[in-house]
């Protein structure tokens, strides 16, 4: 599947400054976050490693370069970011092929959005490989662009896949609200211009500027995405 931009693309929310809604993918819409932890572990166990729980921490929400190159180094296993990679991911999508748990709230989200076309997109530090896997549950008819992070120059927490995202769907950052669910995602929505609801998984966000903090999607509806871009006026 290749990324594909609506013909409503430009299409503001009428009534609202609200221009689009762009969502991240794991541990915001599913929840997998826990599910990349358990492939790690399982992969360098199998090369004769143990990842020190702390890890976690440092590893969640950002590309897998990043997250897989520092755990090379912390265990010091003989094997390649490539090859790493390569395991990683298939590991990933065994997993996801026995289930795949949504975030509460997220179903009816997108619904809502849909209902009411409002432009949205899927950015994600995953790769293309695994997005696609992840659409079949999500439904891909909820979005109008998906972006991956394997298709882009630099991934979160880099403004770039938002940047992508907003120019594919032909607005304004500042017009966008963003769902995240890490400081790394978090940090490249906020660099992207947006306004960033936070719904933590892992680790705590707190609140700041342009940064609102809930306890789940079942808080986020489209009259509170519409909220928050009528307060910045």
């Amino acid at each position: 599947m290749t990324s594909t931009v609506p013909a409503l693309g430009t299409r503001t929310a009428e009534g609202s400054a609200l221009q689009a809604v762009l969502l991240d993918m794991d541990g915001t819409l599913v929840d997998t976050e826990g599910f990349w932890w358990d492939v790690e572990v399982e992969v360098f166990a199998s090369l004769g490693h143990t990842l020190d729980d702390s890890w976690r921490h440092v590893v969640v929400g950002g590309p897998m370069s990043r997250s897989a190159g520092f755990l090379i180094e912390a265990t010091g296993a003989g094997i390649s970011l490539a090859e790493l990679s390569v395991l990683l991911n298939d590991g990933f999508e065994k997993r996801i092929g026995r289930t795949l748990p949504l975030m509460p709230g997220a179903a009816r989200l997108l619904a809502e959005l849909s209902a009411h076309e409002i432009p949205t997109a899927l950015v994600s530090a995953s790769h293309r490989r695994i997005i696609d896997r992840v659409l079949t549950s999500l439904g891909s008819q909820h979005f109008g662009l998906t972006v991956a992070g394997d298709e882009v120059p630099r991934t979160k927490p880099h403004p770039d896949p938002y940047l992508a995202a907003a120019a594919g769907l032909g607005v304004d950052p500042a017009r966008c609200a963003v769902v995240e669910d890490t400081a790394t995602g978090v940090a490249a929505a906020e660099a992207a211009g947006c306004h960033v609801v936070a719904v933590p998984s892992v680790a705590p966000i707190t609140p700041a500027a342009r940064r609102t903090v809930v306890d789940s999607l079942e808080d986020v509806d489209l009259t509170f995405l519409r909220g928050l871009m009528t307060q910045m006026r």
